[in-house]
């Protein structure tokens, strides 16, 4: 396959608003993809590369050579062309990555080498997420959605079961919970109180404590331990406490969901920065850093995934030392979840997460099985510009202008002003800015941050790549003719940045704007 035919592909499903027709399109191309293909056009139709890493970054593709009249380039030669640059290391690796590049880019297009930087940085923003691309793949296989949904989450991928759905439904129902291949965690959805939680999940629930740590699932295959985050990244090597409690126990084949958290001498959680710096590099600098297991998936050849929550708490109570279990209470009366919660919370955690004793584990869901409830609301959101600072902040950037994603957006918003730039990313709608509760010394390292991610800077305003997911604690919304999606924050304030998370996982307009309510 060309890849100017996956441009045009992207270009279209970027020129329309309706999901059908975005699903149409990326259905056709994927239909057309040969089998050696199939994985790699996958990935490209979602915008992601197959190789996680491979040291090229916005500044080194600033300036491109000239592009190529016509086009030549096939998907395969581009997926090559990556795998070596890739696996370049050590001296002269810069050098070599370099001429590799200009020879990638020299060979393609205007419209390629366009694409091309935009897969590179993150930047294909064309209302193709992961999501519709398994509703294409669906479509253009003819299996059945539920299955190509249940077998990515489980493989961790779509591309990993891009093959199986063209095989037909039985070998996606193939597709089962490997010990040592990490899933999509589960994911929880959000309500203002505990009783609207519990109201909502209906029945008996478990309220579990929720941690402000680093979400992990720990897999254990004999003395082989693998601890995963939330994004499947392997830190194995970097919590050998979590490590060695995994082998403690008494099981030889074991999958568990859990969180880790440095908490302090009082039994209270220190902040968490100390957490997601220990998790985020290799030098454990002195914190300790404890897991806390939820959930249990699987057990000595038993999958649980599929069982009830009750059944999998009462085999997770029997393997794992209360020591290390999060702190939970069962119930079906909303008074005595509220009461558990106000203790979670002068312990000095941040809220409770309410589930459903009848619910199974749903890797990648956000549903009603699972409800978080916070004492203040919280959202995820991205990053799309820095004031300077005047006064004592003079010389930081201080006031962050942040932005919900908008899926089926076709166009950045900026200030309630449609911006053309082709150096402009598509898929944000602003909701608010604001400087409070910021410190010092998180204004420095946002100055610093900020400048890396720079587009443009008219003195005043720096405009940024949205590649930076920030916590924001809010009193609630209002309605707002200021910024195009009718919505603003009130009584915004930083919690903290999130470097855990990816901007695909930020918060979506369509959640701010629900909250207004009728």
């Amino acid at each position: 396959m060309l890849l100017a035919d996956l441009v045009a592909t992207s270009a279209a499903v970027a020129a329309t608003r309706s999901r059908k027709s975005k699903t149409a399109a990326l259905a056709e191309r994927l239909a057309v993809a040969t089998p050696d293909e199939l994985e790699v056009v996958t990935s490209y139709l979602a915008g992601s590369l197959l190789q996680r890493r491979t040291g090229l970054g916005w500044r080194s593709l600033a300036t491109l050579p000239e592009p190529a009249d016509a086009p030549t380039l096939t998907v395969a030669e581009v997926d090559a062309a990556f795998d070596r640059m890739a696996a370049l290391s050590g001296p002269g690796s810069a050098a070599a990555r370099t001429a590799a590049a200009e020879q990638l880019f020299g060979r393609a297009t205007a419209d390629e080498q366009a694409w091309l930087r935009g897969i590179v940085t993150g930047e294909v923003r064309q209302g193709a997420l992961d999501s519709l691309v398994q509703e294409a793949l669906a479509a253009a296989a003819g299996v059945p959605l539920t299955a190509v949904r249940r077998a990515a989450m489980l493989a961790g991928s779509t591309v990993a079961v891009a093959a199986r759905a063209f095989a037909g439904e039985d070998a996606l129902d193939e597709v089962g919970l490997e010990v040592g291949r990490p899933v999509l965690p589960m994911l929880a959805s959000s309500a203002p109180t505990v009783a609207e939680a519990v109201a909502k999940v209906g029945g008996p629930v478990a309220v579990d404590t929720k941690l402000d740590g680093i979400r992990i699932q720990v897999h254990r295959a004999g003395d082989d331990v693998v601890v995963a985050t939330r994004t499947l990244d392997d830190i194995t090597h970097r919590l050998p406490e979590v490590v060695d409690l995994v082998r403690s126990l008494p099981a030889d084949r074991l999958v568990l969901d859990g969180e880790a958290i440095s908490i302090g001498d009082d039994g209270r959680p220190r902040p968490f920065q100390e957490t997601a710096s220990r998790t985020a590099t290799r030098d454990g600098s002195g914190v300790r850093v404890s897991a806390y297991f939820f959930d249990l998936l699987h057990r000595d050849g038993r999958d649980l995934h599929d069982e009830p929550l009750s059944e999998r708490l009462a085999e997770l109570d029997d393997l794992v030392p209360e020591a290390s279990r999060v702190a939970r209470v069962m119930t079906e009366d909303p008074a005595t979840a509220e009461d558990f919660a106000a203790d979670v919370l002068r312990a000095g955690h941040e809220g409770v997460v309410v589930k459903s004793l009848a619910a199974p584990w749903e890797a990648g869901r956000r549903g009603a099985g699972w409800i978080k409830v916070k004492p203040v609301h919280t959202l995820d959101l991205v990053v799309l510009a820095v004031e300077w600072g005047s006064g004592r902040r003079r010389g930081w950037l201080s006031n962050i202008h942040v932005g919900a994603r908008d899926p089926g957006t076709g166009g950045f918003v900026m200030l309630g002003k449609t911006m053309q730039s082709p150096q402009m990313t598509e898929g944000w709608v602003p909701v608010g800015k604001t400087f409070k509760g910021m410190t010092d010394e998180m204004l420095a390292w946002q100055t610093e941050r900020f400048q890396e991610l720079k587009i443009d800077d008219n003195g005043w305003v720096v405009t940024v790549r949205p590649e930076q997911v920030v916590e924001i604690a809010f009193d609630g919304v209002q309605r707002s003719s200021r910024y195009a999606g009718g919505v603003a924050l009130r009584f915004a304030r930083v919690v903290r940045y999130r470097e855990d998370k990816s901007p695909a996982e930020a918060d979506t307009i369509q959640t701010l704007q629900a909250m207004l309510g009728p």
